[in-house]
């Protein structure tokens, strides 16, 4: 059965027939008895005082049951938004943490920032309510994007933070750092910009609350990546309500890309309100809506400097970024420019030392956190783009520079000097893998082709490292988390043999439903078609911390492994009462419990049947029912890692860039199912694609974002992207049972320096030497008339 269905066999998801069917069940197909329709007030303006809220005109209109504003939610005493990650500054002092209203009071901070809630009895009778709804603003100066808000003299986002600085942090060794500069024969700098991302979820944000009067019951069904923070947020900080009186159901859920990790304002109010009225209350946002509300990603601005010897071993690595946080602290946001960024600087390469500055600024922006990758792709862009440059000035290969001080596999484990431990990879093996696979020997020729059809052929490279399943608790805790980064798991097995699984992650497009059943295949015997696997149900679901990282099978699939290793071991205990032989002489294969040596066997489904029917029981040594718990808190990250190569082809005549060739060779350990590998790896590429060539959240100086519906903000097509080739391979992580690393972000992080790499390549001929993303056709095309007017070269 293993083998069929276990750990390295491609099953078809079985979570696609539900959704091919039209039957997926997500927040706002739920209809409760007695729905009510909630829709928000947002400001218009990035600053702005708020005089006066008039809401009698909207109070009288047409099912209107409630407006409220910010005043009614301090006077009910609710919290405001939690941060949950601390960072402290490099005096030791904490960083500005500002409150974070759920409704704004006094002053609104971004455009779209909730200033009152309208809640009727259906959605169109609620929007019209809310534009009868009057709020006077006394519109202030505005820091709308880092250059405004850096510059001298900046309007303040918070009167705390002077010149809006969140926090200023350091990692490394400076003064080894200054030493190995002091002595370096080349130093090569870059300065760039990680446009900013907005995640675009297919499925909007949507929470329904509901208050059970009978029972002073809470129950929010939401769009959310991790119900239990969510809960224990909403419980401890919002609310205030106990836990068991609190339920939070995440059912299918279109796609998060980190975007709803968070504990948003919505949610609190949702359940507030339902209360005040008396009915469920139900929010779903509009696309436009989500632009300005849900948290973007990246946003950082950095120069870097690269240290290198005469023989062209890299020996030191400077690096200082501005960090952008928006208006307000989003749940994780302080972590993602510090501990999930500066801290994989040193990426796949030996350096031996680097030391990294981030400065943190509000702006009168919506809030930055996690979004696919979360500071990987940031370091890893900036240090793709450094090494590129420095092979170019120095006249060195780009794969040949990259081969010189790639770490070797003799290192592992490898400490970094930004903190983490690499415990295991091989590095030349991945490059040598995509290399084969894109028959870059031939590149030369492809080029020519290329360029008899008057196109002009660029190749780009990036090799990647992340750091996933973030960990331990105990660690991160020092570091500010405020929150534990286990994971829970319980396995039911029922007595005809069949198998509950209760998992704390979150399944959003991860396909867990699978994977996860071919773990119980594998270590059970049992089909998947008889694995169940539950999640997203804080009253089914013991506890856990959902899904993020590319965390679930390296931290939620160990907690499994552990719970099922306990099932088997009560099972040889059952099995050897049955079989009278000694519980030292059982073992158990294949889903059978067998007497070594011997032909006498008890199936898993008989094991389990006893454990139910205990009529042949060991009853005084072993308890009935066949049901496990177990925790898993890892002992590191686990850290993925690979090449990604890229070939284009420009227009020189329009600026058009076409990626005609990806090829990437990752190393995601142990791999549980091949094509749901593949997949995941298929959408990561297509993200940092997109942010390579198409996307950016652009924010003018007053904080107006000036691309918020998809007629102005370019998202990538299926048209616009080649077929992947994608390879693995394998090192086993070393300190999870199951040795898996982690897929779930490697494309967004590893493909976008490698095109941009391709385009600056292409266009290197005619002396252009940056281009920043996303390299669209204008940006393209006025970068190549720009150096045929400085060179005089023609394309």
């Amino acid at each position: 059965m293993s083998g069929a269905e276990g750990i390295g066999a491609s099953v078809r998801r079985k979570e696609d027939r539900r959704f091919l069917l039209g039957k997926g069940r997500y927040t706002d197909d739920i209809v409760l008895p007695d729905q009510s329709y909630a829709v928000f007030v947002r400001s218009p303006y990035a600053h702005a005082g708020i005089t006066s809220i008039d809401t009698r005109a909207a109070c009288e209109m047409p099912g209107v049951l409630a407006v409220l504003t910010g005043k009614d939610t301090v006077d009910a005493g609710l919290g405001g938004v939690p941060c949950g990650w601390l960072v402290k500054n490099k005096d030791g002092s904490n960083m500005v943490e500002p409150p974070h209203p759920s409704l704004a009071v006094d002053v609104a901070r971004h455009v779209g920032d909730p200033v009152a809630m309208v809640i009727a009895t259906s959605k169109a009778a609620a929007r019209a309510a809310a534009t009868a709804v009057a709020v006077d603003y006394d519109v202030r100066p505005a820091a709308g994007n880092l250059d405004t808000a850096t510059a001298p003299g900046a309007p303040l986002v918070w009167d705390a933070a002077p010149g809006n600085i969140c926090f200023d942090w350091h990692i490394g060794d400076p003064a080894t750092t200054d030493a190995a500069f002091a002595k370096a024969a080349h130093v090569v700098e870059i300065e760039l910009t990680n446009s900013r991302v907005a995640p675009n979820a297919m499925e909007p944000r949507a929470a329904n609350g509901h208050f059970e009067a009978s029972n002073d019951q809470y129950t929010l069904y939401t769009t959310s990546q991790n119900p239990h923070l969510t809960r224990l947020l909403l419980a401890a900080f919002t609310l205030h309500v106990p836990e068991h009186k609190l339920r939070v159901v995440a059912p299918d859920v279109g796609g998060g890309f980190g975007s709803k990790i968070f504990h948003y304002a919505e949610e609190l109010l949702v359940l507030w309100a339902s209360k005040k009225v008396g009915r469920p209350v139900k929010w779903t946002s509009e696309r436009m809506e989500a632009f300005v509300t849900d948290a973007h990603g990246r946003d950082h601005h950095s120069k870097a400097q690269l240290a290198v010897d005469a023989n062209g071993k890299f020996i030191g690595l400077r690096v200082a970024t501005l960090a952008n946080m928006g208006a307000y602290l989003s749940t994780f946001a302080p972590a993602v420019p510090t501990y999930l960024y500066a801290t994989l600087l040193s990426g796949p390469y030996d350096f031996p030392a680097i030391y990294a500055e981030v400065k943190a600024i509000f702006t009168n922006t919506v809030a930055v956190d996690a979004y696919r990758g979360a500071g990987r792709p940031e370091a890893a862009y900036l240090l793709e783009r450094l090494v590129d440059k420095a092979a170019r000035q120095l006249g060195i290969d780009r794969i040949e520079l990259r081969r010189k001080n790639l770490i070797q596999p003799s290192q592992f484990p490898y400490q970094t000097q930004v903190a983490l431990q690499y415990d295991i990879g091989d590095y030349q093996a991945t490059l040598d893998m995509a290399l084969e696979r894109n028959d870059h020997a031939h590149y030369e020729q492809r080029r020519q082709a290329s360029a008899k059809r008057g196109k002009l052929r660029g190749f780009g490279i990036s090799t990647y490292i992340e750091a996933c399943g973030i960990a331990p608790s105990a660690l991160v805790g020092a570091l500010g988390a405020r929150a534990g980064l286990y994971e829970a798991a319980n396995v039911r097995v029922h007595p005809t043999g069949s198998v509950t699984v209760f998992t704390g992650t979150h399944s959003h497009g991860q396909g867990h439903e699978t994977t996860f059943a071919q773990l119980i295949a594998e270590r059970l015997g049992v089909s998947i078609q008889n694995v169940e696997i539950v999640h997203g149900d804080t009253d089914r679901i013991p506890f856990g911390m959902g899904t993020y990282g590319s965390r679930s099978a390296a931290v939620g699939g160990s907690a499994i492994v552990k719970a099922l290793d306990k099932i088997v071991d009560k099972g040889k205990k059952i099995a050897a009462h049955l079989l009278e032989a000694s519980v030292a002489d059982i073992e158990f294969k294949d889903g059978q419990y067998r007497v070594v040596g011997t032909d006498r066997v008890k199936a898993f489904g008989e094991v389990a049947f006893a454990a139910y029917v205990p009529h042949n029981y060991p009853i005084d040594t072993v308890e009935p029912g066949l049901d496990e718990s177990a925790f898993y808190d890892p002992k590191n990250f686990t850290f993925p890692g690979g090449t990604h190569l890229v070939e284009v082809e420009i227009d020189p005549d329009t600026g058009v860039v076409e990626v005609v060739d990806v090829t990437i060779a990752d190393d995601v350990g142990v791999i549980i199912n091949p094509m749901i590998v593949d997949g995941q790896a298929h959408g990561g590429l297509a993200q940092g694609i997109g942010q390579a060539l198409y996307e950016e959240a652009v924010y003018d100086s007053e904080g107006q974002l000036a691309n918020d519906s998809y007629l102005t903000y370019t998202m990538p097509r299926a048209a616009d992207l080649p077929m992947f080739k994608v390879g693995n391979h394998v090192t086993a992580c070393t300190h999870n049972p199951l040795g898996v690393k982690g897929v779930g972000e490697t494309g967004a992080i590893g493909v976008p320096p490698a095109v941009i790499g391709a385009v600056l390549d292409a266009l290197a001929p005619l002396g252009v030497t940056d281009i920043s993303m996303p390299a669209t056709p204008e940006k393209v095309w006025r970068a190549i008339q720009a150096a045929k007017a400085a060179t005089g070269k023609k394309a």
